[in-house]
């Protein structure tokens, strides 16, 4: 397969992976984005500012008139964005040419993916026990949260991440014979001890009733939901209290998916506020760089909505390499 990286997307099967690219060559292994990128001359002479995410090239070949970069990476490396489905995961980078440092943005940049079928197995259990944690929990609801392994595809098989990584955070409620639910993290914050106590120290994740404010110059984001009832917060693994015990504090709130407003909200930041469950609705977001004020109607966060809960302990470790620092 082989294509020219201004031809438009073509999308292929490659031993059962499905790939979309716009590069010379692309292979999707199981776990793994094999990219081979043709450059011209005038980028071929500066291959330290070519990029598949956050990666710089595994190899690079002077070629006549231009070059060619090779990366070699796994789907948990690069920055590389995972976006799950029922039947499939989709992983997505970026190829860019940055001849200026970030925040600058790149000159040159096209999306490559690899699609990974799920085959017939079930991906979302219907409720998910903590891996490696506890919850402390009262309510009229029955709320669960926990750890999911690297593929999303069941529980997690340590608490243990490096700085940098990523922490799949799954959260649920029970339908029961509730009328439908949409469940949203109104705040989370990360602490050494299990029970938060005044005046300690914190590493604040979401804030402002719903802003995921860790996804503002990192990679932390709520992935596309795909039941009302259950949300997945991809959190990346910082370096607060490295190396110690640490716990996720979040108020979980279960509400009508048809009364949103700027208390009731689920917010990524992707260069600006983006709202989760209905982009046309961004608006609802505006508030997140600044104070979310709404009134409170009578009885709003009553009949059991609203739950605390603590994950953890999780540990997070600065011995394996990080993301790349880039110049």
């Amino acid at each position: 397969m082989v294509t020219n990286v201004s031809e438009l997307s073509t999308m292929c099967l490659w031993f059962g992976v499905i790939i979309w690219t716009l590069t010379e060559r692309n292979d999707c292994g199981k776990d793994f984005m094999s990219v081979k990128w043709m450059v011209d001359e005038e980028l071929s002479a500066h291959p330290n500012r070519l990029f598949l995410g956050l990666c710089y090239p595994s190899q690079f070949t002077a070629l006549p008139g231009g070059g060619q970069a090779v990366f070699n990476f796994s789907f948990h490396d690069c920055h590389i964005r995972p976006v799950a489905s029922v039947s499939q995961i989709t992983y997505q980078a970026e190829l860019t040419y940055r001849p200026h440092a970030r925040p600058q943005p790149p000159v040159q940049s096209y999306s490559v993916a690899c699609v990974v079928e799920r085959g017939t197995d079930v991906w979302i259990p219907l409720f998910l026990q903590p891996a490696y944690g506890k919850i402390q929990a009262n309510s009229n609801l029955n709320f669960h949260m926990g750890l999911l392994n690297e593929d999303l595809s069941g529980p997690a098989e340590s608490n243990t991440f490096a700085v940098g990584s990523f922490i799949p955070i799954w959260a649920s409620v029970e339908q029961q014979f509730h009328q439908p639910l949409l469940l949203l993290l109104e705040e989370c914050v990360a602490s050494t001890s299990l029970a938060l106590m005044p005046g300690a120290p914190v590493y604040p994740i979401i804030t402002n009733m719903g802003c995921l404010v860790d996804g503002k110059g990192r990679g932390s984001r709520f992935l596309p939901r795909h039941q009302t009832y259950a949300i997945l917060l991809y959190l990346q693994a910082f370096e607060f209290a490295a190396g110690k015990d640490i716990y996720i504090h979040c108020k979980l709130m279960a509400w009508d998916p048809a009364a949103l407003d700027f208390g009731k909200k689920a917010c990524n930041y992707n260069n600006h506020w983006e709202m989760l469950d209905d982009p046309s609705r961004n608006s609802l977001c505006s508030c997140c760089d600044s104070n979310c004020v709404y009134r409170t109607k009578r009885g709003a966060a009553s009949g059991g909505l609203v739950q605390n809960a603590v994950l953890g302990p999780l540990v997070i470790t600065t011995s394996e390499a990080s993301l790349p620092a880039i110049s």
